[in-house]
């Protein structure tokens, strides 16, 4: 199927038919399933000076990183609310969070979660590798837009300037063996049709390649922060669902992610269209499941709130399944590898 025409303004007349179909491809290759997940940010140091986010360098912000104690803490009050999906996120700052503390911080939520994905700053392979050998099985980057000059733009200084490294960091965590790899754009930043399309073109061509890994995507909307940067574009929410649904019906094997920069009332409507996960008791501060106003500032403002035992139940009453774990690793190594 044509994915241009799926998101052009004319195609925006068909909706109805595009969400019936959508519903019955997620239906059919994922059941009536969403897996839930919640992110725990680990540092919010940052080198770079994206206008666009809380924990840019130029912010006077109180700044953490947790302690090997203060990570154990947050994994037992996260995993006490039955999750066993985490992604750990830091300010992209690689001399305060190194590889080496993340490989640490990953020992200690192994303990905890049988799966782990990253939010961090683009690695190299090498890196990517180190990290999977620790447990890491899941990568999480989002070019945030696809347009370069754009980009350019609005990424004025810090290693993040750097265009290629970051559009080739999902590449190179499939080659690391990642399990999963989760894509997107940070939508608002550019025209929202050109960095779907773009978005979806990158998803395809990893598909098609690394067919072990299971590629996703996110489709967050840009959030107010401390800077106070006001984007150029308007995404509503008629082409919010477009954006889901073309994904869906352009790549039906496609994970879709939908984080609580929505509001819940149009969460709970974009379940059906194609939604496979789900974020769920969320905060955006450093060490915010357990250090009240530990920094007092998060990395975006959520919208949805609600605990993952309300999420749990919201699904349960739409007639879907919650999905806590759906991953295990056997002595270090992939499940799936172990049975063949």
């Amino acid at each position: 199927m044509d994915f241009l025409t799926l998101l052009s303004p004319q195609a925006a007349n068909y909706l109805e038919a595009m969400a019936q179909k959508a519903h019955r491809l997620t239906v059919q290759h994922f059941g009536r399933t969403v897996l839930l997940f919640t992110p725990m940010y680990l540092s919010n140091y940052c080198g770079n000076q994206c206008v666009y986010c809380s924990f840019s360098s130029n912010h006077r912000l109180v700044r953490k990183k947790l302690t090997l104690d203060e990570v154990e803490e947050e994994a037992k009050s996260i995993a006490a609310t039955g999750l066993r999906h985490i992604l750990i996120l830091t300010g992209e700052s690689q001399k305060h969070s190194p590889v080496s503390y993340i490989e640490d911080c990953v020992k200690v939520l192994k303990k905890y979660f049988d799966s782990i994905s990253i939010e961090i700053y683009p690695l190299t392979t090498e890196d990517y590798t180190r990290l999977v050998k620790a447990g890491v099985d899941g990568l999480t980057i989002y070019q945030e837009v696809y347009n370069e000059e754009t980009y350019d733009q609005l990424h004025p200084r810090g290693p993040k300037k750097n265009y290629r490294f970051r559009l080739d960091a999902p590449e190179r965590g499939c080659r690391a063996k990642m399990r999963g790899v989760n894509i997107g754009a940070l939508l608002g930043l550019e025209d929202y049709r050109k960095e779907a399309f773009f978005t979806g073109l990158h998803a395809s061509y990893l598909q098609n390649k690394y067919m072990d890994t299971e590629i996703s995507v996110s489709i967050p909307r840009i959030r107010p922060n401390i800077g106070g940067f006001t984007p150029k574009f308007s995404v509503p929410d008629r082409s919010l669902v477009q954006i889901i649904l073309a994904f869906r019906l352009f790549m039906p094997r496609m994970g879709i992610t939908l984080s609580t920069r929505e509001r819940a009332e149009l969460r709970n409507n974009l379940v059906r269209l194609g939604i496979t996960k789900m974020s769920a008791g969320v905060s955006t501060e450093v060490g915010g499941h357990t250090i009240k106003n530990s920094t007092g500032t998060g990395q975006f403002e959520i919208s949805d709130n609600r605990s993952v035992a309300e999420i749990k139940e919201m699904l349960l009453q739409m007639g879907y399944q919650p999905v806590f774990k759906d991953w295990h690793q056997l002595n270090g190594e992939r499940a799936g590898e172990q049975l063949l």
